[in-house]
């Protein structure tokens, strides 16, 4: 069975960094795409910066520069690092695994939270 669980949510000082955490389980290899997606309040989600199988990488524009994803060599940690976060940065992070970048996911995981401490 999958599970894909996150952590390292928290409240954040904007201009700030901060690291989240996937712990994957229950692959057998490690055919699949996995990245990370956000919603914030009253918005859609939107897909955040995904790696594939490959290990090629796909962010979005906004993130550019400020977010790297990585991965642990085994597959099952999947790692956020967030630097100089902004007000549009704040939302419930989750982690999603799919056959290939932004197509349908089929895994996610419970969400984290990143909070302005503002």
């Amino acid at each position: 069975q999958v599970q894909l669980v996150e952590s390292g949510g928290d409240l954040v000082q904007l201009g700030g960094s901060l690291r989240l955490s996937c712990a994957v389980s229950g692959f057998t290899d490690d055919h699949y795409a996995i990245g990370w997606f956000r919603q914030a309040p009253g918005k859609e989600r939107e897909g955040v910066v995904c790696i594939n199988n490959n290990g090629t990488i796909y962010d979005r524009d906004s993130v550019k520069g400020r977010f790297t994803i990585s991965r642990d060599n085994a597959g099952r940690s999947l790692y956020l690092l967030m630097n100089s976060l902004k007000p549009e940065d704040t939302a419930v992070y989750d982690c999603a695994t799919a056959s290939a970048c932004w197509s349908d996911s089929d895994h996610w995981g419970q969400g984290t939270q990143i909070t302005d401490s503002s």
